[in-house]
C-alpha cells in the first residue's frame, strides 16, 4: 500500500474506533505527540491524544447515537484532507446546552497530517451556528 493509502486508512481506522467508542483505538491511531487545531469548538489547540480523547467522549456523551461518515479523502505528501458528515441526537449536555432531543447533521472539514505511521496532527472546521441552529440552540438576533 503506498503511504498515502496508508494515511486514509489509519483516518479510517480513526472513524470506525470512534463510532465503536473504542477509546484505545483512537489513541492507538494518535501519534505520542498529536495535536488538534479548531476554532470551531471554541479551543484552539489540543495537546495531546489523551485530552483529544475526552474531547470525544463527552461528543458522545451529548450524542450518544452519534456516527461520523468520511464522504471524501485527498491526499498529498504527508497530509490528507477529508470531508465527514456526523450524525446524531442531543440527548446530553453540550457545553452549555441542555439536551435538546433533536437531531443533527453536520459535515466539517479535517486535514490531517502524519508522521511515524500515525496521525501527528490535525485541523478541523465546521459551521457552528447551523449546527446550533439544528439543536434549537440559537435565538433570532434582536
Amino acid at each position: 500500500m503506498q503511504p498515502i493509502e496508508e494515511n486514509k486508512d489509519l483516518i479510517r481506522r480513526l472513524v470506525r474506533a470512534m463510532n465503536e467508542r473504542d477509546w484505545r483505538g483512537v489513541r492507538n491511531t494518535l501519534h505520542p505527540d498529536f495535536q488538534r487545531h479548531s476554532h470551531a469548538a471554541g479551543e484552539s489547540v489540543v495537546e495531546e491524544g489523551e485530552d483529544f480523547v475526552l474531547l470525544l467522549r463527552g461528543q458522545f456523551e451529548a450524542f450518544p447515537d452519534g456516527q461520523e461518515e468520511i464522504l471524501d479523502m485527498i491526499g498529498e505528501g504527508d497530509r490528507v484532507a477529508a470531508r465527514h458528515r456526523f450524525k446524531g441526537t442531543q440527548t446530553g449536555a453540550l457545553g452549555p446546552f441542555e439536551p435538546s432531543h433533536r437531531s443533527l447533521v453536520s459535515e466539517y472539514i479535517a486535514f490531517y497530517r502524519f508522521a511515524d505511521g500515525r496521525i501527528a496532527e490535525s485541523w478541523a472546521e465546521w459551521d457552528n451556528l447551523s449546527a446550533l441552529e439544528q439543536l434549537g440552540h440559537s435565538t433570532e438576533p434582536n
